[in-house]
């Protein structure tokens, strides 16, 4: 059971976890387009969902919602949640499309993190938050997703490295 564990992805997901939190938590906090703090590691986890599809995306967004909730006190679980969305999502892309493509897994990096990102007022009435629901919501959804869709140039390379996947075979045209 050890060496599985060992073996498992989650090796390398977590050091980049914590490493993407680190940068969240200090960097990200006084850089804010917008007024917004840039959500980047709900970016990794959209990002490793459209590395390897919607079951690791989520599972990994699991994880990394629940080093997210250990280092902000939040309850527990709550940001697995909809980190767990977000890869989910973002994951959708390894099942639709024909070609692998960079700027088709951006897109989907920044669909799911904004979905991610919407569902974290829901989340937060659901264990008893009052005031979940702010309007700044228009704003922050977006600035968050188009924040995800410019970093997953380098998130999604990473996170192909992280759950341990092969690289793509890029498809070259038929001379012809």
């Amino acid at each position: 059971m050890l060496g599985a564990l060992l073996t498992s992805s989650l090796t390398r997901v977590i050091p980049i976890g914590m490493m993407l939190l680190a940068l969240q938590k200090t960097l990200f906090v006084e850089l804010q387009p917008f007024g917004v703090i840039i959500q980047i590691v709900l970016a990794f986890a959209a990002a490793a969902g459209a590395a390897g599809g919607p079951e690791r995306g989520a599972i990994t967004g699991f994880a990394l919602g629940i080093m997210f909730d250990l280092a902000v006190g939040s309850p527990l679980g709550s940001t697995s949640i909809t980190m767990g969305i977000a890869g989910y999502v973002a994951g959708w892309v390894d099942l639709i499309r024909i070609e692998t493509t960079w700027w088709l897994a951006a897109l989907f990096v920044g669909v799911g993190a904004g979905i991610g990102e919407a569902c974290v007022p829901v989340v937060r009435r659901f264990i008893g938050e009052e005031d979940a629901f702010v309007p700044e919501m228009a704003k922050i959804v977006p600035v968050v997703a188009i924040a995800a869709a410019a970093s997953s140039v380098l998130l999604v390379p990473l996170a192909r490295w992280a759950l341990k996947l092969e690289r793509p075979e890029w498809k070259m045209p038929a001379d012809g």
